[in-house]
């Protein structure tokens, strides 16, 4: 009997009735009493050192509550990955939009003056600003003490700095005798693409609210996508143990990794201890702009191939533009050029990849986790191939996607992999329209993309004393409907209505740990997490139900909140008088709880730099488009999306809709609108007037096909599926133009202007 809003069934969102009604709390909504108002003073200068931040002005302002300066922070560098952050500037600012001082005060006009009122006085110093540049030996040196900072022992376990130059970390794995290869090869090819800064483009901007109680707790309330991950930094920073800090998030109006890294909580905090009163600081749009972005830089691809199309061997080289900090980019570069080559089987291969610090606005991890940039640049070159050897685009790629069993490049074995299955259905869409007539301006991508290694997320789920269940999720709800999944494979562990499930997450005081939400990592970790919980509530609930129907709890079933004896229906009881049982006779209430690490790591052969398990999982998929191309002016029409993604096992169908189609808006951003232009180290377009992002007025018709290869270990066989719809989508779209024109343009967006000049080069 299958269970009411169970997996597999396509239900509305839990919450959407309180999203569309405007009964939603976000960060910007929250009002604390007595609560002042904090503002950042930021650096105008992109490299220097800090001569003088002169406070007394702001300090004697009336109604001016606290004034701090990084001296007035704890002497410590902060960071996820990599510890080489200060939150506010101590000695030298590295990049335009750089905190420098902080103020609190009792209205925002109040504090605006008082930032206004502080004196910086900086010496200028050379900068950075390009990470092939920044990578040269006689490069000006933006952080001296590299090779001295502290690093996570796991996500920056292999952290490979070079002391005296801008190269945070260098990565790099070996497979084969690409040399060897290149001279067996038919056709050797090489291309250079370069790939833009772009922002998150989230609708609600950073938001922290602290209140430091003297010697009691710490209260911070923000919209961070990793609460646990923040509460513990914070903690470290200003020498507390753990649990003096509670962080609540409330609803997030979207993340897309931009909300990971606490810029804003420690500031906060400080600027409450010192004033004695609650502090909210909100980001203006501007501040939001120069806080975190995409990194954006150069891929260079070499690839070998037989003349059948057949791959031999592949090189990849990439230089990564880190901004001023690295913040989580040792992982994310590492993991992004692990799945450089693509989802093939090559049996030579070549990577290096390199984060280089600039003076530009701290790079953070970005829907895809680096992903969508080297995709952009290895699936371009993929049709590149195809188009010397005279090939079919969609030919080459099947015959050298890998199947089940096979060896990855980077030395991983490949393991529910439907990326073939979802080529063939996207094909069998472009053959269909061909057919119709509809002959030129297609283009076809494929995609993988990892899910990070060995996180954890635990769960439980408690039965109230009226048999209803209380799920309690660390993983923060950010707009993707993860509150929803984790009900549905609740409700389907258990055997109840997903109605009779109420969702709390995201609270360190009151919910188990979770690494967070990221990486396309909660419907499999969380969901893993819950489903243990699930069942081991369903397994506690039908042994006293054995006791109240005499019968053994394996000749039990539980459908709907009902559970009776398999073979007689009659003979039955509800999960409401379990738990009167439970919690009036027993004294005992029902409580599952759930832990779940997923597999992979971030160890590598010293040798080789190969892994033997890169990701917990892998998500995968194939992405059609149809474009026109206006020869006069340049504009690229998107016509149409077919996005093929394999999904493992759809726990929400709508959900994953929803998913498949958003990205693929956001992905169509990024290929053809977005850009964050930067002169002299200053961005010159933060706001949504000049950054461009695609409306629905812009939304093209799109297609989601679901592909199902469940995942052994997958909850129901489910994978993550955040991510990956983004990844394809330039690529696909820079291959139909070059369908549509025979012009092949290796820089992102793809502007008119640019497509324009490209044509005026060709004739």
């Amino acid at each position: 009997m299958s269970v009411t809003g169970g997996v597999g069934q396509r239900i509305p969102r839990i919450d959407a009735e309180a999203m569309v009604t405007g009964k939603v709390c976000y960060a910007v909504d929250l009002q604390v009493p007595g609560m002042l108002v904090g503002k950042i003073v930021r650096s105008r200068v992109p490299h220097g050192r800090i001569v003088r931040v002169d406070t007394s002005r702001a300090e004697q302002m009336p109604g001016v509550r606290a004034v701090i300066t990084g001296l007035d922070m704890p002497d410590r560098k902060i960071g996820l990955a990599l510890r080489d952050a200060t939150i506010v500037a101590r000695h030298k600012v590295r990049y335009v939009g750089e905190p420098v001082a902080a103020v609190a005060a009792v209205d925002e006009r109040t504090a605006e003056e008082a930032a206004e009122a502080i004196d910086v006085v900086i010496e200028e110093l050379p900068a950075v600003f390009d990470p092939v540049e920044g990578a040269q030996p006689k490069a000006p040196v933006i952080h001296e003490e590299l090779g001295s900072y502290g690093h996570s022992t796991f996500m920056a376990r292999h952290y490979n700095p070079i002391p005296g130059t801008n190269i945070a970390h260098h990565y790099w794995y070996r497979r084969g005798d690409v040399e060897a290869a290149y001279r067996e090869a038919a056709l050797v090819h090489e291309e250079t693409f370069r790939i833009q800064p772009v922002h998150h483009g989230y609708m609600e901007p950073h938001v922290a609210v602290a209140n430091v109680e003297p010697y009691g707790r710490v209260y911070l309330w923000s919209n961070t996508q990793r609460p646990f991950e923040v509460r513990k930094l914070v903690a470290e920073m200003f020498g507390w143990p753990e649990g003096r800090v509670r962080l609540t998030i409330t609803k997030i109006g979207g993340g897309f990794g931009g909300k990971i890294t606490p810029w804003l909580e420690p500031i906060a905090v400080a600027l409450s201890a010192r004033a004695g009163a609650p502090v909210k600081i909100t980001l203006t749009r501007a501040e939001d702009f120069v806080t975190c972005r995409r990194q954006g830089g150069r891929v260079r691809v070499k690839s070998g191939v037989a003349q059948d199309g057949t791959l031999l061997a592949r090189e990849v080289e990439i230089h990564w533009d880190s901004g001023a900090f690295s913040d989580l980019g040792v992982s994310v570069s590492t993991l992004a050029a692990i799945s450089s080559p693509g989802p093939y089987r090559i049996p030579n291969v070549k990577v290096n990849s390199y984060l280089v610090y600039t003076n530009k606005v701290v790079a953070v991890p970005y829907r895809g986790l680096g992903v969508p940039e080297v995709m952009w640049a290895a699936e371009s070159h993929m049709d590149s191939l195809a188009h010397r050897l005279g090939l079919d685009p969609i030919d080459i790629r099947m015959k050298n996607l890998a199947e089940e069993g096979d060896v990855a490049p980077w030395g991983e074995v490949f393991h529910s992999i439907g990326v073939k299955e979802c080529l063939r259905r996207v094909k069998e869409v472009r053959e269909r329209r061909r057919q119709e007539g509809d002959g030129r301006g297609w283009g076809v991508a494929v995609m993988h993309k990892f899910s990070t290694p060995g996180t954890m997320s635990e769960a439980v789920i408690r039965m109230n004393s009226d048999g209803t269940l209380l799920l309690l999720s660390g993983a923060p709800p950010i707009g993707q409907g993860c509150e929803t999944s984790l009900a549905q494979i609740a409700a389907e562990g258990v055997g109840v209505p997903v109605s009779q499930i109420t969702v709390v997450a995201g609270d360190t005081d009151a919910t188990p740990f979770d690494a967070g939400t990221f990486s396309s990592r909660v419907c499999f970790h969380s969901g893993n997490a819950v489903l243990q919980a699930a069942r081991e509530v369903r397994r506690r609930a039908l042994e006293l139900a054995g006791e109240l129907l005499e019968a053994r709890p394996e000749d039990l079933e539980i459908a709907n909140g009902e559970i009776y004896v398999q073979g007689a229906p009659d003979r039955k009881t509800t999960m409401a008088e379990v738990a009167r049982v439970s919690h009036m006779s027993q004294g005992a209430p029902i409580i599952g709880v759930g832990a779940f690490r997923g597999g992979g790591s971030f160890k590598f052969d010293p040798d080789t730099g190969l892994s033997g398990r890169a990701a917990a999982h892998w998500e995968y998929g194939a992405v059609l488009v149809k474009v026109d191309v206006d020869r006069e002016t340049g504009k690229i029409d998107l016509r149409q999306v077919i996005g093929a993604h394999d999904v493992g096992k759809a726990i929400n169908p709508l959900t994953v809709e929803g998913q498949i189609e958003g990205a693929a808006l956001m992905g169509i951003g990024a290929a053809l609108y977005e850009e964050m232009v930067f002169d002299g180290g200053s961005l010159v377009n933060p706001n949504f007037m000049d950054y461009l992002i695609p409306s629905a007025l812009e939304a093209p018709d799109t297609e989601p096909i679901l592909v199902e290869t469940p995942h052994g270990e997958g909850p129901f066989g489910a994978k993550g599926i955040g991510e990956g719809p983004i990844i394809a989508i330039a690529p696909a779209i820079g291959n139909a133009v070059y369908d549509a024109t025979g012009v092949r343009i290796r820089e992102l967006p793809l502007t008119p202007e640019r497509v324009l000049n490209a044509l005026e080069a060709q004739a």
